[in-house]
C-alpha cells in the first residue's frame, strides 16, 4: 500500500489532518488508529464520558510510575483509543488558554495572534456551545464574584480568561462534537482517504534518515504502508514519543538499553512532560438537587433519560465542567494562575459510583505549570504501555498555587449564597487547616486532569514546521509538540495546532 501521507493516530490532530489533506483530491491519505470505530453510544452522549474512564475497548487506561510526591501512588491515566481519540472520551470542556501561554513559547508563527485564526476556524466547525445553567452553578458564580473575582459573562475564550462563569463545550444540540464527528465523518466520504482501525503502529520505516512508511499490526498480521511524501505522527503526548523510540529515534543510551537499532540520536524525545495537577474537594448539599440525587431515584433517572431522548437536554447533555473560575492566587500575579472547577455531583473515583448522599465537587488545578516529567518505552514491545513519570509538585510555586487554590475553594463554600447549599465539607474536612495540611492532602488525593503535553516539544524534538529534527519525511503534530502546557483544558489548543499543522504540510 502506497500513499502520499500516512497519519498515525486518529485522535483530535489526526482527524483534522485527514480532513484537511484530503481536501486536495490528488492527495492519497491513510489514517491508522489503534482502537475501534466510535460506535459506543456513550461516546456521543456528553455526560457519557463517565462511562468511558475505564472502558479499555476505547481507552488506553494507562498507569503512571509511582510518584514520589504523591506518597508513591501511581496515577490512573485515561487516553482515547478510538476514532476521535481523547476528544471522544474527554469532558468536552473547550478552553483556548491565555495569550501569554503562546506568546511565551517565543517561537515565530506560534504566538497567540498567529494561532487565533486557527482557533476560530476550529470553532466554526465544532459549533462550540455554552453549558446549561444550574441553580448550584449560579450560587457558585455569585459567591466567587462576591470575593472580588470578576464575572466573565463573555466566556473564558473571549477577551480575557479571568473571572467566573460557565464553560463552553464541544457539544451541540445535546451531542458530543468529537474530532471524529466534526472532521473525520466528512473526510470519509472522499475516495482519497483510507481509514484502518484496530491497527497498532509498531514502528516507522526509514531509508537512512528518511521516513518512508509505517509498519502496523492488524488482525494478528504485520502490515506495511508506504508514504511517498510524509509520515505524520499524531499519537499524542504518550504514544508519539513511544513510537519514535520504538523506531530508533531517541536517546542513544535508552535505545541501546532496549536493544533497538538507532536511526537518530535525539535525546529530548519523551522528556519535559507537563500536565495540570488536579485536586478535588467534596461537599454535602442541603438540598436534593444534585446529580447524586437524580441517579439515586429511579423515577428521576427515568425523567433524565426521557428528557435527553426527547429534547437532547438535561443532565445527560452537560459536559464534565459546569461553572468555573480562572483566578489569581495572589494580588501580584500578572494573570490567572489557577483554574477552579464546579461539578454538580461527587464520586470517590472519577467515572465511578456517585456518593450515596446529595453532593457536589469543587476542584483546582494550576494554570502555568513548572514541574516536568517524562515518558519513555519500557521495552521494545509496541504493545507494552510506556513508563509515565509526571513529577508533580516539583517546584515551590506549583505547590503554593495548589494550596492557595484549595484555600480559596473553602472560602467560596463559606460565602453566601453558595454556603446556603453546603451541609458540610465531606472531604478533606476539618482535619485540614494549615498550609502544610493542605499540601499533605494534595499528595494524598491529587491526580491528573488529563492535559499532558510537551514530550516532543518544538525547539528540542521538532522545528517550528513540526518536522522531526535530523529526519526527513516525518512530522509530529499533536499536543506533544507544545513547549509548555497552556492555561486550562487543552483540546482547543490541539485542534488549532492541527489546523495550522495541516497548512504547514500543504505549504509548497
Amino acid at each position: 500500500m502506497t500513499y502520499d501521507y500516512v497519519i498515525v493516530g486518529a485522535g483530535s490532530a489526526g482527524c483534522v489532518l485527514a480532513n484537511r489533506l484530503t481536501e486536495d483530491p490528488k492527495a492519497k491519505v491513510l489514517l491508522l488508529e489503534a482502537g475501534p470505530r466510535d460506535t459506543d453510544p456513550w461516546i456521543h452522549v456528553p455526560l457519557g464520558y463517565g462511562k468511558l474512564f475505564t472502558r479499555t475497548a476505547v481507552n488506553w487506561s494507562y498507569q503512571s510510575e509511582p510518584e514520589a510526591a504523591l506518597n508513591g501512588r501511581s496515577v490512573f491515566t485515561p487516553r482515547g483509543k478510538v476514532l476521535g481519540g481523547s476528544s471522544s472520551i474527554n469532558g468536552l470542556v473547550y478552553i483556548r488558554g491565555q495569550r501569554e501561554d503562546y506568546d511565551g513559547w517565543g517561537i515565530e508563527g506560534w504566538d497567540f495572534d498567529s494561532l487565533r485564526p486557527y482557533f476560530e476556524k476550529a470553532e466554526r466547525e465544532l459549533k462550540v456551545s455554552k453549558v446549561e445553567p444550574h441553580e448550584l452553578c449560579e450560587a457558585f458564580i455569585a459567591s466567587t464574584h462576591s470575593l472580588g473575582i470578576p464575572l466573565n459573562d463573555e466566556g473564558f475564550n473571549g477577551r480575557s480568561q479571568e473571572g467566573t462563569g460557565y464553560y463552553h463545550a464541544t457539544c451541540y444540540e445535546g451531542r458530543r462534537r468529537s474530532a471524529a464527528v466534526v472532521y473525520l465523518r466528512p473526510a470519509e466520504k472522499r475516495a482519497n482517504l483510507a481509514v484502518e482501525v484496530n491497527a497498532l503502529a509498531t514502528r516507522i520505516v526509514f531509508d537512512g534518515r528518511r521516513a518512508t512508511g509505517v509498519e502496523f499490526l492488524q488482525g494478528g498480521k504485520l502490515r506495511k504502508a508506504s508514504a511517498a511524501a510524509e509520515v505524520l505522527l499524531c499519537g499524542g503526548t504518550f504514544n508519539s514519543p513511544q513510537l519514535l523510540e520504538l523506531s530508533g529515534v531517541g536517546r542513544k543510551s535508552l535505545l541501546e538499553e532496549k536493544r533497538i537499532p538507532m536511526v537518530h540520536d535525539l535525546p529530548e524525545v519523551g522528556e519535559a512532560l507537563q500536565d495540570h495537577f488536579y485536586v478535588r474537594t467534596f461537599w454535602r448539599c442541603k438540598r436534593a438537587i444534585t446529580l447524586n440525587d437524580d441517579l439515586a431515584s429511579w423515577w428521576r433517572s427515568g425523567r433524565i433519560g426521557l428528557q435527553y431522548l426527547l429534547r437532547r437536554t438535561g443532565p445527560l447533555s452537560v459536559a464534565a465542567g459546569h461553572a468555573a473560575a480562572f483566578v489569581r492566587t495572589r494580588p501580584e500575579s500578572r494573570r490567572p494562575d489557577a483554574q477552579l472547577y464546579f461539578i454538580n455531583f461527587s464520586s470517590a473515583e472519577r467515572g465511578g459510583r456517585l456518593h450515596p448522599h446529595s453532593g457536589f465537587t469543587t476542584s483546582v488545578s494550576q494554570c502555568q505549570v513548572e514541574s516536568r516529567g517524562s515518558v519513555h518505552i519500557r521495552s521494545a514491545d509496541p504493545a507494552a504501555p510506556p513508563a509515565i513519570r509526571y513529577n508533580y509538585l516539583a517546584t515551590e510555586n506549583d505547590r503554593r498555587v495548589m494550596v492557595a487554590g484549595l484555600k480559596l475553594l473553602r472560602r467560596i463554600a463559606a460565602t453566601p449564597p453558595f454556603s446556603d447549599y453546603v451541609l458540610d465539607e465531606y472531604l478533606p474536612g476539618a482535619r485540614v487547616q494549615s498550609d502544610e495540611d493542605w499540601l499533605a492532602f494534595c499528595r494524598e488525593a491529587g491526580s491528573t486532569v488529563f492535559h499532558p503535553t510537551s514530550t516532543c516539544r518544538m525547539g528540542a524534538v521538532v522545528d517550528p514546521q513540526l518536522r522531526v529534527k535530523g529526519i526527513s519525511g516525518l512530522r509530529v503534530i499533536d499536543a506533544s509538540v507544545m513547549p509548555s502546557v497552556p492555561s486550562g483544558n487543552i483540546n482547543a489548543s490541539v485542534l488549532a495546532l492541527a489546523e495550522k499543522g495541516a497548512d504547514l504540510v500543504r505549504a509548497p
